[in-house]
């Protein structure tokens, strides 16, 4: 044959879409995998399309999932995220896809790694890139996760069944800190800006957030706007590759990894426009934010970029503090180019319990896919 077939399920989880694979059907070795996530996904692609391939040009449609048997004993999968490059050879693995991981849970049902009987199912999963715990509650019927409901989520057109994701203890998920340079707020001397205060906080993923104001932005542009400015794209990758060594995850700003830390802009409740024309009011949301993903503004927000909001927005002394609207709740409804998703954040004396979200996924194909 021209082509190795490999099992595979094509799957959407939140507002992003990945191929999942058995552990069992792939190389352990990454120097052999990689190459063969790449073709898969159809990366590089200097057109920006991987046509050749079932990634969808940006980064939020360019990314795997491996699940194997678990290796923690409150655990029942194993679960490995990869964020391919949309024009670049390179498969990140320093990160988790928190959109995919509500795929995770009915996946595993699905494909009979975790019996369920009918009613609401807890899948345990470990995810690997973290080494953090995410339990996934969602309905099954007949032995398989339910598809169909009425629970909508902004970026996805159409409803589908609720699936809660509870990540539990996400503090230093990526540095083993929740404020890896120990302090909530820093300032970085930010050529064409001059010196801007930023927060550096690790929840789920690591983050560093940034006033938009203190860029020339509003916060409320759309993503097709901020890629228009080229300074502002520049400053946001030069505080990202510099935040990646304050918060200890690269030794020179050239060795940041790709996808994480993320940067996002933050903005205080504001009326704006999202990307499918329907207009969201200041009373709706609690912070704006604008996501810089893969070195793309995204078009909605992260999952874990959301869920490191809303706990960085209940840390007193952070930027995300100092704009959001203060609520009695541990609700955060993060405003994004998409919509309003709402995240629950559980912070108590400084440190991150929990942070929860709702989600809808669904399995769009199945088989093999080809690789030359």
């Amino acid at each position: 044959m021209s082509q190795r077939a490999i099992p595979a399920v094509f799957m959407r989880g939140g507002s992003s879409k990945g191929v999942f694979f058995h552990a069992r059907d792939l190389p352990a070795d990454r120097s052999v995998l990689d190459p063969i996530l790449l073709s898969v996904i159809g990366s590089p692609d200097p057109y920006g399309r991987q046509l050749d391939g079932m990634g969808g040009g940006i980064s939020s449609l360019s990314k795997a999932v491996i699940i194997g048997p678990p290796t923690r004993p409150d655990c029942d999968v194993d679960y490995t995220f990869a964020q391919v490059s949309v024009d670049r050879p390179v498969v990140d693995w320093a990160s988790n896809c928190g959109n995919l991981s509500s795929a995770v849970g009915p996946f595993a049902v699905d494909e009979g790694l975790v019996a369920a009987g009918d009613g609401e199912a807890l899948v345990r999963i470990h995810q690997v890139n973290t080494s953090k715990v995410i339990h996934a509650r969602f309905p099954v019927a007949g032995g398989k996760a339910v598809v169909t409901g009425d629970f909508a989520i902004a970026g996805v057109a159409g409803t589908g069944a609720r699936i809660r994701l509870d990540f539990l203890d996400p503090g230093g998920a990526g540095t083993g800190r929740l404020l890896p340079t120990g302090k909530p707020r820093d300032v970085l001397d930010v050529p064409g800006f001059g010196p801007v205060p930023v927060s550096m906080v690790d929840a789920a993923n690591p983050i560093v957030f940034v006033a938009a104001g203190n860029l020339g932005l509003t916060g409320a542009e759309l993503p097709d706007a901020i890629e228009a400015r080229p300074q502002v794209m520049a400053a946001l990758d030069w505080i990202r590759r510099r935040a990646a060594v304050a918060m200890g995850m690269a030794a020179r700003p050239d060795d940041a990894p790709l996808s994480v830390p993320k940067v996002a802009m933050l903005a205080a409740p504001a009326g704006y426009t999202t990307l499918d024309g329907q207009t969201v009011g200041a009373v709706a949301q609690d912070i704006a934010v604008r996501m810089i993903s893969m070195e793309r503004a995204h078009r909605a927000v992260p999952l874990t970029g959301a869920m490191c909001l809303g706990v960085a927005a209940r840390l007193p002394g952070t930027v995300a503090h100092a704009l959001a609207r203060a609520s009695g709740g541990d609700e955060v409804r993060v405003a994004n180019p998409s919509g309003v998703l709402s995240v629950g954040a559980e912070v108590e004396d400084g440190e991150a319990k929990s942070a929860l979200v709702f989600r809808t996924a669904r399995r769009l194909m199945q088989g093999e896919v080809l690789i030359p």
